[in-house]
């Protein structure tokens, strides 16, 4: 197992695809293509799963529930709004990054096609 692993902003190998659940799609027809470049256990940090890939929507908006979830998001390209519930809406595109916390509710707003590089702890 490579402990440096090179992260593919454009993989060559399939994608799994996906569409927003009912219950969180909130208006368009958004689709989901996740790339899963790695992954690994961090039971030290008490994490269980670190995912690492390139991830993909199109158009529309959706619920965004990270329960007990931390991300950090880097935007390669597109653009994306993300509202917290009760608090302020940002507006994130290409070189930006941010972190979604445990416990955040609010909408994922695709404005443009956006494609995000993540790291997912669970």
């Amino acid at each position: 197992m490579a402990l440096l692993v090179p992260v593919e902003t454009a993989p060559t190998f399939a994608a799994k695809e996906g569409t927003a659940a009912p219950d969180r799609l909130i208006e368009g027809a958004p689709a989901f293509k996740t790339w899963e470049i790695d992954t690994a256990l961090a039971e030290a940090a008490n994490w269980g799963k670190i995912r690492t890939g390139v991830w993909e929507a199109t158009e529309g908006k959706t619920i965004s529930i990270k329960g007990e979830t931390f991300e950090f998001c880097h935007i390669l390209s597109g653009r994306c709004e993300i509202a917290e519930d009760g608090g302020e809406s940002h507006v994130f595109g290409p070189g930006d990054s941010f972190v979604l916390k445990p416990g955040f509710t609010g909408t994922w707003n695709t404005l443009e096609t956006v494609r995000k590089i993540f790291v997912i702890a669970s």
